[in-house]
């Protein structure tokens, strides 16, 4: 019997996915547990397994296009097997909403002079000529998303080589084409040209969870000045007992962090409407900048983790994040987060919570200045950090004891050694 294969739930927030690649064509034998294709959620790319054995009969859903949850993208079975009706049911329009009944004085709508033509079978374009990528009977080949793209940044279909089978012109040429510079003069006084991309599913998301957060989220933030040196220090001295131990200044942050929310559980909390949540251990997220914006791998228990360990996982964490490989469990469910823009050169800023996490720490650059120390002018290396803070959870005194924890720590990192 003929298996739906229908978009998955691969992450929490995912509301629907992008074929990034099929990993079987039509006619090839899958088995239950076998990776089938590659999907772009809203976090990461990710495998999605088939779920029957048999010969995938049928792709519905091209690479680079998208499908909500639940949607039939494929269907695997038998060799042989008559699988119209489960096609029949993917393609069969959804009923309309019935017309709100009109007033008896109202005449009644004209026929139309002529009906709508059928949908074509398969998304094409017309077109002029015999070209790769065309049919026999001069139609081009163009997934929907494509021809949305070329649509909304004024490209001649025409123009353009196809790179899916049989010459299809899909996603990926659509961007080729974007992707170059293009020569153009502007008059005074016209406005200037522009052009758009749908935007990508980890952007869309990003953008809905902001919403979420600065508005409902009652946001206040804390500053304050931390003198590095001794933290550099250890760092360097780490250096030179192991090379291969690549501990680096954030690594140092993340840890005392972690043995700071111990200290000061009030922080390490959530808001959940009728409750506020407790957390035992310091699941530290430590923001990674992606091409498509903004991810934030977990370091599980990193109260519990020395140096070493912590260092390791993130240099892991964040090239996978990079790569798009993360599971779901690896970037959810922090109950801290850090955001470093130091290595930027950005002295200071604030970052907006993650809910449902209480607080953030926004991390500027380590940069020499001049301070007063014993009523004489010396330089130090001076870093300013900003807590955002969800005030539901979080009071005023409560965040500025975190912040006096925090830098006693990370001023004397001795401190994580006794």
């Amino acid at each position: 019997m003929a298996s739906k294969v229908i978009m998955p739930k691969l992450s929490p927030t995912m509301e629907e996915g992008q074929i990034a690649r099929w990993l079987k064509k039509e006619g090839d034998k899958v088995s239950m547990g076998e990776p089938l294709a590659e999907i772009d959620t809203d976090k990461a790319t990710m495998e999605m397994q088939a779920l029957a054995n048999g010969v995938l009969r049928k792709i519905l859903i091209n690479e680079g296009e998208s499908a909500p949850l639940g949607q039939l993208i494929a269907v695997i079975g038998d060799p042989g097997e008559d699988i119209a009706s489960v096609l029949s049911e993917a393609a069969a329009p959804k009923p309309a909403a019935a017309p709100a009944p009109k007033a008896a004085s109202e005449p009644a709508p004209k026929p139309a002079e002529e009906p709508p033509p059928p949908p074509s079978p398969s998304p094409a374009v017309a077109t002029n000529g015999r070209k790769a990528g065309t049919t026999d009977s001069g139609r081009m080949i163009v997934s929907p998303l494509a021809a949305r793209m070329a649509a909304h940044s004024g490209l001649d279909l025409r123009s353009i080589q196809g790179s899916g089978p049989n010459g299809r012109i899909i996603k990926r040429d659509i961007e080729a084409v974007l992707s170059k510079p293009k020569a153009a003069t502007v008059a005074v006084g016209t406005p200037s040209g522009y052009r758009d991309e749908p935007a990508t599913q980890i952007r869309q998301t990003i953008a809905k969870r902001l919403v979420t957060s600065i508005g409902p989220v009652p946001h206040f933030f804390l500053t304050v000045d931390i003198e590095m040196d001794r933290a550099a220090e250890m760092r360097q001295n780490i250096k030179a007992l192991d090379p291969d131990l690549k501990i680096s200044v954030n690594d140092i942050i993340i840890k005392c962090a972690a043995v700071a929310l111990i200290q000061h559980p009030q922080v390490n909390a959530s808001f959940q409407e009728k409750f506020i949540r407790y957390y035992e251990h310091a699941d530290i997220g430590v923001a990674v900048a992606i091409d498509d914006g903004l991810i934030t791998p977990v370091i599980r228990g990193a109260d519990q983790k020395s140096l070493s360990q912590i260092a390791g996982e993130v240099r892991e964490l964040a090239e996978r994040a990079r790569g798009k490989k993360l599971k779901p469990e690896e970037y959810t469910g922090a109950t801290f987060s850090i955001s470093n823009l130091g290595m930027f050169g950005i002295d200071e800023f604030t970052a907006v919570i993650n809910p449902p996490e209480g607080a953030i720490l926004a991390v500027g650059a380590m940069t020499a200045k001049p301070v007063v120390r014993d009523n004489e002018v010396v330089v130090r290396q001076m870093m300013r950090v900003t807590m955002s803070c969800d005030h539901r959870v979080i009071d005023g005194a409560t965040g500025a004891k975190f912040l006096q924890t925090f830098k006693k720590i990370l001023e004397n990192p001795l401190y994580l050694v006794v």
